[in-house]
């Protein structure tokens, strides 16, 4: 099993740095900081992203690129888990749209992230094809 490890450094207020042994990122309130649900709306994003790519490549298709855009909404009563979130993925110059389709869907079932955030939330992907010059 393969142990993933970060740290965030926050000073008194709301300002911290999250360390990785690629990069450092800023957090919380900075001008420039990421916040707790962009960084997990990320980190769904780019899960799915990866697993998408994997089944896409075992069944050789292809497109140029993958936008992915991740939106939620959380409930109003303490703790505020998230409710619904949705997943839109646009493929740029689709090879096989019918084919692109299932993998999303198989990408939406393999995922981790995904997987553990439908738990406490209403989850739905969309795919979106759209062609455009090379």
């Amino acid at each position: 099993m393969a142990v993933e490890t970060i740290t965030i450094s926050f000073n008194h207020g709301f300002r911290g740095t999250l360390k990785t042994e690629k990069q450092d990122v800023l957090v919380g309130s900075h001008e420039t900081g990421i916040s707790p649900y962009n960084m997990l709306f990320g980190a769904l994003g780019s899960c799915l992203y990866a697993t998408f790519l994997e089944i896409a490549r075992k069944k050789q298709l292809t497109y140029t690129n993958v936008d992915v855009i991740v939106s939620g909404t959380k409930r109003e009563e303490i703790p505020t888990t998230l409710n619904y979130v949705k997943v839109e993925m646009v493929v740029y110059n689709p090879s096989d749209t019918t084919g692109l389709e299932k993998t999303a869907k198989l990408a939406a079932k393999y995922c981790s992230i995904y997987e553990t955030l439908s738990k406490v939330a209403t989850m739905e992907t969309i795919i979106r094809f759209e062609k455009e010059d090379v």
